[in-house]
């Protein structure tokens, strides 16, 4: 009774533990502009959506050429909930994909998928060319490029204000530096799971970008270009997302059997907890209190990085219950001792 109305209940609060996830929102809805005119021009940008949307979930470069989509590459309307058009410039089309169907034809074709609970990234972005050098602030015109690239890259970016403060620390300097301390002391006010530093430069007609990524410990980086700072944008988040998804994907029939105990659960906490679990086919074995312990099919590494993002803690593992030494031999038919528990041998967080 009791594990059923933790259940009951806490499908209440899915409503509002939904605004507070790292979750991307039109994960399936793809914008791609018609190069061309007639019905031509708009097949080939709507497979071109196709072969974006591919990208957005599995953060694999290969896997729109799968020979296993082939099927699917040549009839994209099987998948496809409605097409529409949008004024330009420039004319583009509008493609919602149904996410059912799409995650059985990539499960089916064996790839592996990202869920839509990904880490929120805060973009540093300096912006550098003859008239000076600025850093892109959230509510400035030069950010609209950066969200149409995140939204089409399927990444919850965030920006800075951008204020005299946050100028002075994000220069060349230190957005090329390796050392992310400074950022990470401005970052702290916006709470994101990830810190992107870019030194974008235009020259010779083109937009040129070094980046760099850390997620806790770990850094990426990388070169970019593009023909403007849209292209530029997109090439970047393109090659964030590449790097990645690889922590997070769950590949079909891959990893094991496990066990996750977290405790210190709520309502809220419940429906969330539902959400980042849901890629491992997660069942709840048993809820006891504000403890719960849920069965699931994953990598363990992916795992932990997955629950880092609910902001879970790791807890140490369970210590093995000291076996009493035997005592002296009972009188015939006396109940022997119980067994000590067997200490619990998954993984174990707490909120």
């Amino acid at each position: 009774m009791r594990l059923f109305t933790f259940i009951a209940a806490g499908c209440l609060a899915l409503v509002g533990v939904a605004a507070q996830a790292d979750t991307v929102s039109g994960l399936y809805q793809v914008r791609e502009p018609i190069e061309g005119q007639g019905s031509e021009a708009r097949a080939q940008a709507t497979a071109k959506a196709l072969d974006t949307l591919v990208l957005r979930l599995t953060g694999d470069p290969k896997a729109p050429q799968s020979p296993a989509l082939a099927n699917l590459r040549k009839d994209p309307q099987q998948i496809i909930n409605q097409v529409g058009t949008e004024a330009g410039p420039p004319e583009s089309v509008l493609v919602e994909f149904d996410p059912g169907s799409t995650e059985r034809a990539l499960r089916q074709a064996g790839l592996a998928l990202w869920g839509s609970n990904r880490p929120s990234i805060l973009g540093w972005w300096l912006n550098e060319n003859v008239d000076g050098s600025s850093l892109v602030g959230d509510g400035q015109a030069a950010a609209e490029p950066l969200r149409r690239a995140a939204q089409h890259r399927g990444l919850p970016l965030r920006l800075p204000l951008a204020d005299l403060q946050e100028q002075l620390v994000a220069n060349a300097k230190q957005l090329e530096g390796k050392d992310p301390g400074p950022l990470r002391e401005a970052s702290e006010r916006y709470g994101a799971n990830a810190l992107l530093a870019v030194h974008a430069q235009e020259a010779d007609g083109k937009w040129q970008g070094k980046w760099q990524l850390w997620l806790g410990d770990q850094r990426e980086q990388g070169n970019a270009e593009g023909a403007d700072q849209a292209a530029l944008a997109d090439a970047v988040l393109l090659a964030v997302s590449n790097r990645l998804a690889p922590r997070y994907v769950s590949r079909p029939g891959a990893g094991s059997e496990l066990q996750v105990q977290v405790q210190g659960m709520n309502l809220q906490r419940y429906a969330q907890l539902g959400q980042v679990l849901e890629p491992y086919g997660a069942r709840l074995r048993m809820a006891e209190g504000g403890t719960l312990t849920y069965a699931v099919t994953g990598n363990r590494d992916q795992l932990r990085a997955q629950l880092s993002l609910a902001k879970l803690q790791e807890l140490p593992a369970e210590p093995t219950a000291v076996t009493p030494a035997p005592s002296a031999p009972s009188e015939p038919g006396a109940t022997p001792p119980p067994a000590p528990p067997k200490p619990f041998d998954g993984l174990r967080f707490r909120w």
